[in-house]
């Protein structure tokens, strides 16, 4: 969703070619091949198949693969998005041949180093040479950290590039009327980060809340691998499982099947940053189920709020929603469906100063 915007982007400035490397980081075809089919991305040039792992594992074969390709085919420069150990990886593995570095979504910060995405937020900003902000808030959290300002751009967000673009075929794929809500109320619901899924007493939890909570409001629930593993493991798959009526527990959605379910919700219930900012433009009332978030103008002007994994802060919050008492959100400055524009614009004059070669 953030590369689309940025490869389309990059057709505009002649002379420049991108070269797609996929790490293999997230390896099933249900979490990788439909988005690039769905959001015309060209295949990619570069496979690592570094498939799963511990962070470390994971991060050490990313970081040996892509070291391996720079030394045999070595671009002007490295673009990394997001926050994921593929982030920190090749961008180390750049910086450490003198390859330069632009990281696409910098300067976020949750404050929350028990985060791994935190983590590699910091470290790829510590050694990226051009900082491509969504949001404000980034900005301030880089210049508090050091950075020099003629290193950092506020571009607006890529994510809503993919959004915008997509909506209309989204709305068109009905995918609740598919699962036989038409016409019906629902709320889409995703789960996949550690601090809720990796302990038991805690997806537990959360998984029968959301039973309690679908007999007010029928819930469709797109369920993580991640998540289906953890069930399994602790003997609460039937919780996730197929076939209910009050939770609808599908597989993994593509982009276009999430959007159209979250376009048509009342109401979200995620810990996804993603979703977050999504819900936001989307102006769909967004439960975040975390205690702190990377994107804090999703609350401040978005229509998203923190409840944590608390039952008594969810059930407030979802009733608050039922009951019209959620505010409606506002307009976020530079998520306007452009980003992507002046990203590649950005890149085109960086990549122009550091070499003539003029591929990425």
């Amino acid at each position: 969703m953030k590369l689309a915007p940025v490869v389309r982007g990059l057709g505009a400035h002649t002379g420049i070619t991108p070269r797609i490397v996929h790490t293999g980081q997230h390896y099933d075809p249900s979490m990788t091949d439909v988005f690039f089919r769905d959001l015309g991305i060209p295949a990619p040039e570069v496979h690592l198949d570094v498939g799963s792992g511990s962070h470390a594992a994971q991060t050490a074969r990313i970081l040996e693969r892509y070291e391996s390709h720079l030394m045999q085919r070595r671009p002007s420069g490295t673009v990394v998005f997001g926050d994921v150990n593929s982030t920190v990886a090749c961008a180390l593995a750049a910086v450490k041949l003198g390859v330069p570095v632009a990281h696409v979504e910098a300067g976020l910060r949750s404050f929350d180093r028990t985060m791994p995405e935190e983590i590699n937020r910091l470290l790829t900003d510590a050694v990226a040479d051009l900082l491509l902000v969504s949001e404000p808030s980034g900005v301030t959290n880089l210049q508090r950290e050091g950075v020099d300002d003629s290193k950092i751009r506020l571009v607006g967000n890529v994510m809503i590039d993919s959004l915008v673009s997509q909506l209309p075929v989204a709305r068109e794929r009905r995918t609740a009327a598919a699962l036989g809500l038409d016409g019906r109320r629902y709320g889409f619901v995703t789960l996949h980060r550690p601090s809720n899924v990796d302990e038991a007493g805690t997806l537990g939890m959360l998984l029968q809340l959301l039973h309690e909570l679908a007999q007010k409001l029928t819930l469709v629930f797109a369920v993580h691998p991640r998540t289906a593993a953890a069930a399994q493991r602790m003997g609460i798959e039937s919780l996730v499982a197929p076939g209910q009526h009050d939770v609808i527990c599908v597989g993994p959605q593509s982009y276009i099947d999430t959007l159209s379910l979250m376009s048509g919700a009342t109401v979200v219930l995620t810990d996804s940053g993603g979703l977050q900012e999504e819900s936001s433009v989307l102006r769909v009332p967004c439960l975040t189920l975390r205690e702190n978030t990377e994107r804090p103008i999703t609350i401040r002007l978005g229509t998203s709020r923190l409840v944590g994994n608390d039952p008594a802060r969810i059930r407030s919050a979802f009733a608050d929603v039922l009951e019209g008492r959620w505010g409606a959100g506002q307009p976020i400055p530079l998520w306007d469906g452009k980003a992507g524009d002046r990203v590649a614009a950005e890149l085109a004059a960086w990549i122009y100063q550091h070499d003539t070669t003029r591929a990425f």
